[in-house]
Formats: structure tokens, sequence, C-alpha cells
């Protein structure tokens, strides 16, 4: 079986019953559409702008766009990109990029101009589907890219060097293509982060996508009953592999635009969603919200929410015990993944383990884990070392980039680049980075701990360490603290005095109060603010001599 698959299985067993919402509270135009082929059905409405879409219409959306593709000549070797915003076409046109043979590529929505272009050459992209929010930046570089390729506009107002995909495809047959897949063949490319240049392209075979889907209903328990809410972006492995497990039992999937503590728990009341996944910034602004009283629980339908579950960065498990205060009822669990292993889960802590809140858990299923060192021999436990991943949803290869695969992919393992203990009771310790760790007159400091600490203090909202340059020690933790709004005042001294409780070396030498920049998926970015903190610090150091 693969993906294509289950979308099949789904609107043949649940055609009727809703597969996809778009709740878009940024858009006050007071109306309701709803999907009926090609044809939007509006109704005056006090609701925020929403959308839904069937599990038949799904797929015929997906099979549409899987015959026009094959009509303009799309063979399995070719790619189609997708640069929307998180939005109702997203997944039926994913699909339909399967279904056709060919693989997918999505694209992040904050890329440059010139960073869409170095991707779709990067990954040898035939056709770019894109939305009305990016036609300023494939205006930019149109003139190149157009060269060889197709551009199909999702949206209104088609501009005169594209083509309308909602107008092509309208005229596309409905009926499934029915081309053969394996899973061995190729499913898809995603970008990695390219926090410290140009990404990395990533390549997928349909076995990663068919593991995740299973994986992920497997962990979560996940029911046709059940209501997942999407929040992060479409684009990144993490947002649409967790929604893969909804599609693996046929349930029903709200895609959010807007992350403001009112707009998620008004999402959650009127949506009625069972599972929600949320990125540590956006479940401490909720509680911070909570704490302020700009949001009131007591205004929110709430009771069916079962679960709450977080990935993408290492959890504070001060956070997951104030939310637990707060929501008692609910079933919590952490997901550690990679765009490499096709999103989160390979290691995961279980519903059934928050007595080990803090550890990113054990092997997921069907997933392997090792610990290893410098040489690649595996370290004792309790050692930290490198940690090595295994499994079914480990990447075909870094695309075009032998040399990068080489050293990521080593007898079938995984080289993640993310740095861990293994306890005595077999749970797995994220300790940070491997490009992250501070090495300060010899002795290693591990940032993300420091951040945990840290983190417990009442006034913090977020917080990031870094290191410094220095020319005695080589370098310093520098703590990039943000305040919360109205929170009790704090200096360095009080921070630096909180810091008692931690081991010496451990211990922040310089406090910075500014804005803890994350990306879309919720990773601080780090590289960023050692560029502009690290900076500042040599020049500082080439003044006093």
């Amino acid at each position: 079986m693969t993906i294509v698959d289950m979308l099949r299985a789904n609107a043949e067993k649940y055609p009727s019953e809703v597969a996809l919402v778009e709740v878009n509270p940024e858009r006050r135009e007071n109306r309701h559409i709803t999907w009926r082929d090609y044809d939007l059905v509006e109704t005056t409405d006090d609701d925020p702008f929403r959308r839904e879409m069937t599990w038949s219409v799904f797929d015929e959306k997906a099979n549409r766009f899987a015959n026009l593709l094959l009509s303009r000549g799309v063979r399995r070797d070719d790619k189609v990109a997708i640069l929307l915003y998180n939005c109702i076409e997203w997944l039926p046109l994913y699909f339909g990029v399967l279904k056709s043979g060919a693989t997918v590529v999505p694209l992040n929505f904050r890329y440059s101009a010139e960073e869409i272009a170095y991707c779709l050459d990067k990954a040898d992209v035939n056709i770019l589907v894109f939305g009305p929010e990016f036609i300023g930046r494939v205006e930019d570089i149109v003139e190149r890219i157009r060269v060889g390729r197709l551009l199909f506009y999702v949206g209104d107002d088609c501009p005169t060097w594209a083509e309308s995909y909602r107008e092509l495809a309208s005229l596309c047959s409905s009926a499934d293509p029915r081309v053969p897949l394996s899973p061995d063949d190729d499913a898809a490319i995603y970008f990695s982060s390219g926090t410290t240049g140009f990404p990395k392209a990533i390549l997928h075979h349909h076995q990663s996508l068919t593991q995740a889907a299973e994986m992920e209903q497997r962990h979560h328990g996940q029911t046709h009953d059940d209501v997942f809410l999407c929040i992060p972006p479409l684009y990144h492995t993490g947002a649409c592999m967790h929604w893969m497990g909804s599609l693996a039992v046929g349930g029903r999937g709200v895609l959010l635009r807007g992350v403001s503590p009112k707009t998620v728990l008004e999402t959650v009341s009127s949506e009625g969603c069972t599972i929600v996944w949320l990125l540590v910034p956006w479940a401490q602004d909720i509680l911070v919200a909570l704490e302020e009283g700009t949001v009131r629980l007591e205004n929110y339908r709430l009771d069916q929410w079962r679960l709450m579950h977080i990935g993408a960065q290492p959890v504070p498990r001060s956070l997951i015990e104030r939310w637990r205060a707060v929501f008692p009822g609910h079933a919590y669990d952490t997901n550690y993944g990679l765009s490499e292993s096709m999103g989160p889960g390979c290691v995961h802590l279980g519903l059934e383990n928050i007595d080990h809140v803090g550890a990113i858990g054990v092997p997921g299923y069907r997933w392997e884990c090792k610990i290893v060192g410098e040489q690649g021999g595996e370290v004792a436990p309790g050692e930290v070392g490198e940690l090595c991943v295994r499994g079914p949803g480990v990447m075909e290869c870094y695309y075009k980039d032998p040399e990068a695969t080489a050293e990521t992919l080593v007898d079938g393992w995984l080289r993640t680049g993310d740095m861990a203990r293994q306890d005595a009771e077999g749970f797995y310790w994220l300790v940070d980075r491997k490009k992250d760790v501070i090495i300060m007159g010899g002795e290693n400091i591990y940032p993300v701990e420091v951040e945990g600490f840290l983190m417990a203090h009442p006034s913090i909202k977020d917080v990031a360490v870094i290191g410094l340059p220095d020319e005695r020690l080589g370098e310093i933790p520098a703590a990039v603290v943000e305040l919360k709004r109205d929170a009790a005042p704090l200096d360095e001294e009080g921070v630096l005095a909180f810091c008692k409780g931690l081991p010496r070396y451990k211990r922040p030498r310089k406090v910075i109060f500014a804005p803890v920049p994350r990306n879309p998926t919720g990773k601080i970015e780090k590289p960023a603010l050692r560029a502009k903190y690290g900076a500042d610090a040599l020049v500082a150091r080439e003044t006093r001599r």
C-alpha cells in the first residue's frame, strides 16, 4: 500500500464526510465557503473565513491535478514544486503530484526569490505551483525560472506569465489515473532548514510517507472520530506527517491560519478538535495569555481536547508542568525527528511515559536508535554522543549531493547531528545540536540544558543560549532573554542570581535582553543570534585593544 491508497480508501468509505477544514481568522470577510467541485457556494455568516472539503472531493481534486500533469507530459522522474501558505488546496495538490507518479517538492514560504530559484534548480523542478502571496517573488525571477518549466497559479487574477491551475484543472477528468506506484518509487523532496547556507534537498521514497502515517496513528491512537488541528506550515515534514495519522483513519484535519492564543482556543472549541500539535512558543503564549487574563478557558468548549503534543525543538520540563496544571486531563507526547527521517516520530516519548517529561523518549514504531562517539563506536549508557537512527523513514539521499549523503548515511544509519544520551531505563535525552555545543576553556556546555533551567523563571518568556567569542576561554555562554509582557522586573543581575542553581561553569557569562527569533517550525535561529552578537563581541574586544 502507498499513501495514495489511503486517500482512495477514505474517499470510498467516507465520501460525504469532511476531510479538511481551513480556518482563516486573519480574513474578516464574513463569509463561509464550502467547496463543491470547483464552484464556491457562499453564505453570509458571522464566522471567520472558513472552507471545508469532503473526502470524495479531496480525492477528485487530486485526480484532476494528476490528470492535468499527465496531460502536460509529466513523467515519473519529473518534479513538481508547491509554494503556498497553508490552505485547503495544499494537500489535494500534494496528492495530485503523487498520483501522477511525479515527485512532489514542497517549498518554504519564507524563501526569498533567490532561494526559490536555487531550490527549483537544485531539485530539477519541472513545474511550480504558487499562490497570490508569492507573485512578487516569482515575478522577480520569472525570466530565469520559466525556461523549460510550467508555472501554475492558484488563485484569482492569474498573472499573464503563468497559467491558471483552477481553470485548467476544471477541464480535466476527475477519474483516478491509477498510475502504478511502489514503496521504492521516488515520492518527495523536502529541503533542510538551511540555517547555515542554502538548504539541502532530501529525497524520500513512498515507503517513508506510508511509514509516517502508520507510525503517527500508532503513536497517538487516532480514531476516525478524532479531529486534528494543524497549525505549522505544511511544507515542513512535521506538520504534514502528523496530519498523515488522520489520513490513516479517515479523520478530519483542520488547517488554521494564525497562531494567537485566542484563535487556537476558538478553533479547538468551534471545530471540536481533539488533538493539537503545538510548538514551544505557541504553548508558552497560551499559558501567558491565560495568566494575564487576555483569554479565559470558560469561554471555550475544550472538554473534547484529549492530546497536546510538541515537537520540532527541545521542550522545557517546566513548560509541560505548567501546561498540565492548567489542562490536567490532557495526554501529552513529544516527538523527535528531522526531515531526513521524514519528520517526527523516529523517537517519541509515548503517551504512557508522562513521568519522563524532558526526555525525547524511546525509538518510535519500527525505528532503532544508538549513540556514537567521535570514532563511530557506540558509547556507554549515560555518556553523550551523536544520536543515530535507522528505520523505514530514512531518506534515500541528499539529492545530487553524494558527498553529504555519505557523511550522513553510514551503514544504513542516519547521523542526526544531535548530541544525546541514553539513561538506564532506555530513554533518550537530547543534549544539543552538535554545532551548538559551547566549548569554554575545554568544558562542553550544552545550551539546551541552560535554556531549560532559565525557562522555569516566572518572568522569562523565551531564551536562547549561544557561545560568544572570548580571547581567554575561546567561548563563553551568553543568554538571550525575552521577558514576558508586564512581567516582574528582571535585570542581568537577577538572571545571574537565578542561575546560581546551575554548576558554575554552565552559568551564562553575559545576558542580552532581546526577542528570541524562531523559524516557522519553532526552532531558535541560533546562527542569526551568533552572527549578530558574536560580531558585537569581536568589535568590543578590538575596541578594548
